[in-house]
């Protein structure tokens, strides 16, 4: 029964991994790359560890394989977020057919923060950017 549990985890683990790399060869701009890369890696990574816990029944490498895979899920997406935020505003393009840039005129580029809802200025006699019909995209 242990080895089928290794072998589904494993596999989960092995694709997981394998959409990461293909997500690196297929999505257009450099923020969908990280985005699918840190949340599959992450899966896949994981799920490996675990089966390694599993297969090695000695406390100190469970632990350890366990301990891992906890870190890695916790520093992962603070880790993306970090790199993503450096990336926007060193000024890496987004993809061309992207439609919302949601921090467009919001990043304070003097002391490198976000800036609030508050500090905004009023649009002045512009309508949402959200577009509610197939045609308003074009």
């Amino acid at each position: 029964m242990i080895d089928i549990l290794i072998a589904i985890l494993s596999t989960i683990g092995a694709f997981a991994i394998f959409f990461a790399s293909l997500g690196i060869l297929r999505m257009p701009d450099f923020y969908l790359r990280l985005s699918v890369t840190v949340k599959a890696a992450t899966m896949g990574v994981g799920l490996l560890l675990l089966c390694a816990a599993i297969i090695f029944p000695d406390i100190s490498v469970s632990t350890k394989a366990l301990a891992i895979t906890f870190f890695l899920i916790i520093t992962s997406p603070i880790a993306a977020h970090m790199i993503g935020r450096a990336a926007y505003f060193t000024g890496t393009p987004l993809w061309k057919n992207t439609i919302i840039d949601e921090l467009a005129g919001m990043y304070d580029k003097e002391n490198h923060r976000l800036r609030n809802s508050d500090e905004m200025p009023e649009p002045q006699g512009e309508e949402d950017q959200i577009a509610d019909t197939e045609e308003e995209t074009k």
